[in-house]
C-alpha cells in the first residue's frame, strides 16, 4: 500500500496531486445519478475523504427492470443476454427462459444499486485505477475498507453534516466555508452566487492500465467496470435539497440558511485555542432539535470516533439496542451529553 497523501501533496516524493480531490468529488456527484443514493454532504481530503448519503431502497424497487439494466450498464458491460435486452429488435427474438435469467439478474443488479457497499466499490476502484494510471504502477491504492456508521434521526444527521462540512476548516485546510474546496458546503454556497459546479475530469488512460487496485481485505475485483471514457460521460447529480418542513422525504430536513448559520457559528468556535466556546448567539436549528449548544461544539472535533456504527439520540439509540437484543451501545454517554437538551437551572 502507499502510506502517502495520495489527494494532496506528497512530502515523500514531492508531487502535488491536489486535482485528485476534484476526481473524488465529481465521481461521488457522477455515481449518485446511477445509484438509488442522494449525497447530503461530502469532504474530501489529502488522505481520506467523508460522505454523508441517503439510500433509498423504495426509488429503486420502483424502478422497471429495464431502467435498472439501463442505470447499471452506464458502470458495467454486463452479460450478453442483458445488452441484448436492451436492443428492442433483439428483446423481441429472445426466449421465455432468457427473459426469466434477465430478469434475475435485474433483480440481483437493483439490490446493488442501493446497496452502500457498491456504491463505494464503483467509487474507491475508479478513483484507483485513475491514479494508478496516472502513476504508471499498479497495486493497492486505498489502504482500507470504508467504515460507515447509521444516523438514526435528524440530530445525528445534522451533526453528521456539520462534522463533514467543517472539516477543511478545522484541518487549517481553509479559513472560510467558501474556501474549503472539495466539500458540499462550497459547492452549495457556489450554487447561491450562480455558479455552477463544474466537474474535475482525469486524464484519459490507456484501457490496459485500468487495473483493480484492492484494499487489504476488500472484496474480488469489480466485474467489467467500464473504461474511465465511460464513466466521465455520467451526469452529475444534484446535492440532495433542504426542506425544513421535513415533507419532502429526499430533502434535507432543515432550512438551508439556518444550516449554514448553524455551520458558520461552529466554524468560527471550534479552535485548538477555543474549544467549547459559545457564539455570542445560539443557532436556532439547535433549538429547534433538543440539542445542547456548548456540548454540540465541544465535541465536534471527536464526534463519530464517540459511536460505533450508529449515531443518534439516547432514545434513538436504546431503540436499537433494544432491536439487537444489546445492552447497550458504543455512543450513549455522548448522546446523552450533545444530542439531549440540557436540563434547566433552578434558580
Amino acid at each position: 500500500m502507499r502510506r502517502a497523501f495520495l489527494c494532496g501533496h506528497d512530502a515523500h516524493s514531492g508531487q502535488d496531486f491536489e486535482h485528485r480531490r476534484g476526481w473524488v468529488e465529481t465521481r461521488i456527484r457522477e455515481l449518485a445519478s446511477v445509484f438509488a443514493i442522494d449525497v447530503a454532504a461530502y469532504a474530501v481530503m489529502s488522505n481520506h475523504y467523508h460522505v454523508v448519503l441517503r439510500v433509498d431502497a423504495a426509488r429503486a424497487r420502483g424502478w422497471s427492470d429495464e431502467e435498472v439494466l439501463r442505470r447499471w450498464t452506464q458502470l458495467f458491460t454486463g452479460p450478453l443476454l442483458v445488452q441484448q435486452f436492451l436492443q428492442p429488435p433483439q428483446r423481441a427474438l429472445m426466449g421465455q427462459a432468457q427473459l426469466e435469467q434477465v430478469q434475475a439478474l435485474a433483480d440481483t443488479y437493483r439490490a446493488r444499486l442501493f446497496e452502500l457497499s457498491w456504491f463505494m466499490r464503483v467509487l474507491n476502484e475508479s478513483i484507483a485505477r485513475q491514479a494508478n494510471a496516472e502513476d504508471g504502477v499498479k497495486g493497492r491504492f486505498w489502504e482500507g475498507r470504508f467504515k460507515s456508521q447509521a444516523l438514526l434521526d435528524e440530530q445525528a444527521l445534522l451533526s453528521a453534516m456539520t462534522y463533514v462540512d467543517l472539516n477543511p476548516v478545522r484541518a487549517g485546510m481553509a479559513e472560510s466555508l467558501e474556501d474549503s474546496a472539495h466539500t458540499a458546503i462550497a459547492a452549495r454556497l457556489a450554487e447561491l452566487r450562480g455558479q455552477p459546479f463544474v466537474p474535475v475530469q482525469a486524464p484519459q488512460a490507456p484501457l490496459q492500465a485500468a487495473q483493480h487496485s484492492s484494499a487489504p481485505g476488500a472484496a474480488a475485483p469489480l466485474p467489467h467496470l467500464l473504461p474511465e471514457q465511460a464513466l466521465a460521460c455520467l451526469p452529475e447529480a444534484p446535492l440532495m435539497p433542504f426542506d425544513p418542513t421535513g415533507r419532502f422525504a429526499q430533502a434535507v430536513p432543515f432550512g438551508l440558511q439556518e444550516y449554514l448559520d448553524l455551520v458558520d457559528t461552529v466554524g468560527r468556535v471550534v479552535h485548538p485555542t477555543k474549544r467549547g466556546t459559545i457564539a455570542h448567539h445560539v443557532p436556532p436549528l439547535l433549538q429547534r432539535l433538543g440539542m445542547d449548544t456548548e456540548a454540540f461544539i465541544a465535541c465536534a472535533d471527536t464526534f463519530f470516533r464517540s459511536f460505533a456504527n450508529a449515531v443518534g439520540t439516547p432514545a434513538s439509540l436504546a431503540q436499537l439496542a433494544a432491536r439487537r437484543q444489546a445492552r447497550a451501545l458504543r455512543g450513549m454517554a455522548t448522546a446523552r451529553q450533545m444530542l439531549s437538551p440540557r436540563p434547566e437551572r433552578v434558580a
